[in-house]
């Protein structure tokens, strides 16, 4: 069996979906996260529009089919009308994970006010961490540096893989009698 940890990375987008524009946040999720674990990982992609059923369907696929230990969305999470990641991401999760939300908001408070704005959220849905990150790829850097350091660890505790980061560009927290898997 391939023991390589795969992160889904999904694109919600009207627009992009229908190659009006250029996705340009989910190759910001890759390029972060290849600079930021260590080790191998395979990046699972897909870019949908803004339908509350389908991102739902969607993560389950990546979480349940695809084995993702982490998807990260991108995309979906402001106050307009058609931005329904987080009640997609809300109805597929057992759990969800408030911090990563509040966490992600303060860091970008520090940029720009309308932050507040902004539903981003996290959750557990088995053994997958999901979690919801803005669409501009500045903003997607900001709020993976501000909770990234949790995630590998919140992975270990729900049974998915074993995940390094290099410490010079995002070091992972684990508690000290946290046993390496």
């Amino acid at each position: 069996m391939d023991s390589t940890p795969r992160i889904g990375i999904l694109t919600v987008s009207d627009r992009a979906s229908r190659n009006e524009y250029e996705d340009k946040g989910g190759p910001a999720i890759q390029d972060w996260l290849t600079r930021t674990i260590k080790g191998s990982w395979e990046a699972v992609g897909r870019v949908i529009p803004d339908e509350e059923a389908l991102i739902e369907a969607v993560l389950r696929e990546l979480c349940d089919r695809e084995g993702c230990c982490l998807v990260v969305t991108t995309g979906g999470t402001g106050p307009a009308p058609r931005d329904v990641t987080p009640e997609a991401t809300e109805k597929v999760c057992s759990k969800m994970l408030p911090g990563f939300g509040e966490q992600m908001r303060a860091v970008s408070l520090a940029h720009v006010p309308t932050a507040i704005l902004s539903r981003q959220t996290a959750g557990i849905r088995g053994q997958s961490l999901i979690i919801n990150l803005p669409g501009k790829p500045s903003a997607i850097a900001e709020c993976l540096h501000a909770v990234f350091p949790a995630v590998p660890y919140c992975i270990d505790l729900i049974g998915g893989p074993y995940l390094e980061t290099r410490p010079d560009f995002c070091a992972a927290f684990r508690p000290a009698t946290a046993a390496r898997r």
